[in-house]
């Protein structure tokens, strides 16, 4: 039997495992008057809170009182979800050893949601959420208990992709050694590599490099040299140029990457490659 967390016990099982309270949470729990499956109207269970707070001790005791590790809230969110997404490398080891899986996705839920710490609904994944945050430890447990390293999200976005976009250069070069498609596009048309050159991430841009990426025109109309020129970022145009970018290959609106900037730095690296000839 659930329990909803607007019940007098209910609400104190969620306030213990949100506060890390172990001592509450076993005498709530021990009295047999609540469920360690009580939930919220959402869906959320105490072992979500327990896990996105990163309270090992709750969260392990939710387990053995028999809390569903794989139950899914409303959005399709798992415990998982919560502690990959914070990062608590010692909560998702702990759910694994209990059977959490990798299989879920978030789902597209047009119900609004006051906690905005709980999270996205668009067909994330766990990797994905953890690939956002920067979280290596907790990518390398997720992979290495099976998470598909380049599942996307409904609009095609992969973890690589969000990985390279926020940043997170230890992240895209595990992601990469570990199988990543580097030059997987979504549904706008853009790669990893894009997006970096156009965040101006020059760390990603260089591990993105090192796996050999598309320099030429995307499915977006453009390319990397066009980004990384329109971000400004004199290092990441740098880098291109150094891969063999072609400065000479327009864009779907016949623009080089010249044509994108009045910076004199970047402008001076540009036009003696284009006065020259690419070769």
């Amino acid at each position: 039997m659930s329990f909803k967390k607007e019940t007098p016990l209910a609400n104190a099982v969620f306030w213990a495992a949100r506060k890390g309270n172990l001592a509450l949470l076993q005498l709530l729990l021990n009295s047999g008057r609540v469920d360690a499956d009580c939930r919220d109207s959402y869906g959320t269970t105490a072992l979500m809170v327990a896990s996105y707070s990163g309270h090992y001790e709750c969260v392990k005791e939710l387990i053995m009182q028999g809390a569903d590790i794989n139950y899914q809230r409303e959005t399709g969110s798992t415990a998982l979800f919560f502690a990959s997404q914070q990062g608590h490398h010692d909560v998702v080891k702990l759910l694994f050893e209990f059977g959490a899986s990798t299989e879920f996705q978030t789902k597209v839920c047009n119900r609004a949601d006051s906690r905005n710490s709980f999270i996205l609904q668009d067909g994330a994944t766990p990797l994905f959420l953890a690939a956002q945050e920067g979280h290596v430890t907790v990518i390398r447990q997720l992979l290495s208990s099976g998470a598909k390293v380049n599942q996307t999200r409904e609009d095609g976005t992969a973890p690589l992709w969000m990985a390279a976009q926020m940043g997170h250069g230890e992240v895209v070069k595990v992601l990469l050694l570990r199988g990543a498609d580097r030059d997987a596009d979504r549904q706008d048309g853009s790669t990893a590599l894009f997006k970096a050159a156009l965040k101006g991430h020059s760390g990603v841009i260089e591990e993105l490099l090192k796996f050999s990426p598309s320099l030429g025109l995307l499915k977006n109309g453009s390319t990397a040299l066009h980004a990384a020129v329109l971000s400004g970022n004199l290092q990441s145009v740098l880098l291109l140029l150094g891969a063999n970018a072609d400065p000479t290959l327009p864009n779907k609106n016949n623009e080089l990457p010249a044509d994108l900037t009045k910076n004199d730095r970047i402008l001076k690296v540009l036009c003696p490659k284009i006065l020259n000839g690419h070769s």
